[in-house]
């Protein structure tokens, strides 16, 4: 294998592992935490500096459930990662034919 390689699969193996870490230590570290969403701690913020506060936009369409809502936050990352995948294949397959030429 050419050493290039070599060095690309090991930092690659080095920052997937450094993912794995940061998303697993604030879970070791607090483990009886609970890990809420940044609207409903934004929602008890608001309530308490204003108890009168009413919101002047409401959602058109609530999911039926909390298991139909977290599948649609999942299908929105995977598009979002998919076409930032996509983008950056591109751009690079791109990139590599400009320099044969």
């Amino acid at each position: 294998m050419d050493e290039s390689v070599k060095n690309l699969a090991q930092k690659n193996l080095v920052l997937a592992l450094l993912v794995v870490i940061l998303a697993v230590a604030p879970m070791v570290m607090h483990r009886s935490a609970e890990f809420g969403g940044a609207d409903g701690e934004a929602e008890k913020v608001i309530t308490e500096v204003s108890p009168d506060y009413a919101s002047w936009f409401g959602s058109f369409w609530e999911p039926p459930s909390g298991e139909i809502e977290t599948l649609l936050f999942a299908l929105q990352a995977a598009l979002g990662s998919g076409f930032i995948g996509y983008y950056f294949g591109f751009a690079r397959g791109r990139k590599k034919q400009q320099e044969k030429a």
